[in-house]
């Protein structure tokens, strides 16, 4: 799931050399933390929400799959 994540994120951003992304895993659960570019912020949550909504969407159908919950958090790094 983290390199999907990166593989997608790197293709909606204008710095993709500064997305950085790492995953916690629990029993039931995961956690994928998504870091982006100040300015590339916009490009991945997108108008409205909809392109980090569309990647939770993804992230969701590979967790049923997997038989775990899937959550993705957006920081911004300096």
């Amino acid at each position: 799931m983290k390199g999907l994540v990166e593989l997608i994120a790197k293709a909606l951003v204008d710095n993709p050399d500064r997305v950085q992304v790492s995953q916690l895993d629990g029993e039931q659960s995961s956690i994928i933390e998504l870091k982006v570019a100040p300015e590339d912020m916009g490009k991945i949550i997108g108008k409205q929400g909809r392109n980090v909504q569309a990647i939770r969407v993804i992230l969701g159908a590979v967790g049923m799959k997997l038989k775990k919950r899937v959550n993705i958090e957006i920081v911004e790094k300096p």
